[in-house]
């Protein structure tokens, strides 16, 4: 099924990047993102803080994760309504 938006989420999908690997404590929280967004807390983030992540790193693994679980929900829609 195509839509208005294909050219958009093809871009989406090569920026999020969901495939780049991360230590351990920032897989676990990028984990949660993924499929828990809503039990994520200020604490998770100085958590990583305190393990020498940057406010940068944490961003862009967080929009990456976010992102890509969005395409996977999207993608899961479009298929139901096939």
């Amino acid at each position: 099924m195509n839509t208005r938006y294909d050219d958009l989420v093809l871009r989406l999908r090569s920026a999020a990047r969901p495939e780049r690997e991360a230590r351990e404590q920032m897989a676990a929280y990028v984990e949660k993102v993924r499929l828990h967004a809503y039990k994520v807390t200020d604490g998770d983030v100085e958590k990583l803080k305190a393990a020498g992540f940057s406010e940068d790193e944490i961003f862009e693994h967080t929009v990456s994760a976010a992102v890509a679980a969005g395409i996977e929900r999207l993608d899961a829609g479009l298929a139901a309504l096939r």
